[in-house]
């Protein structure tokens, strides 16, 4: 019988599967160059905001130009500051080392496999639930749930828990799988309990407590050769150890960079439907 830590796992064969392709893979190649730039203009959003907090405190004695001279280096110190930043569910840690280009990165996840992956790495990790986090109220600037809501028995309690150990003011970064119809071999092995519409996510979200800022598909570039793939294989029957380990190694470098250059199009478009669903949100400083 599982215990509620091992019903949260994927199953154990898939972190070792992770650690070894999570850097080269064009899946989460690709990925990580979407999240990138979301973080990016998450920091730039956050260091803009307390910025501009920051330029009420100076006093009004000052002249114009000592205003301005005055407000550029607090933009300069807020934006380069060591944000604070927490990711839950690190996995093997591929996603907190590119986290850790933002700010003070730690993880926490449930599984000891996958954090001993992490503490090989050198990465700052935590044992602990998504829905009990081992922090205080408060303690992080950027919260990030990267695919790890859908595995939560009860995803309000995990985002809730997110909420809290946000700090007032704080964003949220989530990325989650889109359409139980696109439902596959790596939602089992994974213990997947959904996949998301957008409604769905931010709906759950919003009642967490945040506001959410922006909602859109990802990986549009590839949803009809994966819808094409888990039909397939629900129709064969065919049941791979890892969809992670489905790949055309020539031609991995070039698949990663056509789903890395979406990054380019979500800066100004969001897409009407996708394998998978960013969302960024923020913690108003009333709450």
């Amino acid at each position: 019988m599982q215990t509620q830590e091992q019903s949260k796992e994927m199953e154990q064969h898939t972190y070792s599967i992770m650690n070894r392709v999570e850097n080269d893979h064009w899946w989460f190649h690709g990925r990580r160059a979407i999240l990138r730039e979301f973080m990016s203009q998450l920091v730039n959003s956050l260091g803009s905001e307390r910025e501009e907090g920051s330029r009420f405190q100076v006093p009004s004695s000052k002249s114009d130009e000592e205003l301005r001279t005055q407000n550029s280096k607090l933009k300069t110190q807020n934006l380069k500051q060591a944000f604070r930043i927490l990711d839950v569910g690190c996995g093997t840690g591929a996603n907190l080392e590119m986290l850790a280009e933002f700010g003070e990165a730690e993880g926490v996840d449930v599984s000891d496999e996958a954090l001993k992956f992490c503490q090989s790495k050198g990465l700052k990790v935590h044992k602990g639930l998504a829905e009990d986090l081992p922090f205080e109220d408060g303690e992080f600037d950027i919260v990030t749930a990267l695919d790890v809501v859908e595995h939560l028995d009860d995803d309000i309690a995990g985002l809730k828990e997110i909420f809290r150990v946000t700090c007032a003011d704080g964003k949220a970064l989530v990325f989650v799988p889109a359409f139980m119809w696109l439902w596959g071999v790596q939602d089992d092995i994974s213990n997947h309990r959904i996949r998301y519409t957008k409604k769905q996510i931010t709906e759950r979200l919003a009642a967490a407590g945040f506001e959410v800022e922006r909602a859109t598909y990802a990986n549009i570039t590839f949803f009809a050769p994966i819808l094409a793939g888990r039909v397939l294989m629900r129709a064969t029957g065919l049941r791979p150890e890892s969809e992670n380990n489905i790949n055309v190694s020539a031609l991995n470098g070039l698949l990663g960079s056509v789903f890395a250059a979406e990054r380019h199009w979500l800066k100004k478009f969001s897409f009407p439907f996708g394998v998978s669903i960013v969302v960024t949100a923020s913690k108003p400083e009333s709450r």
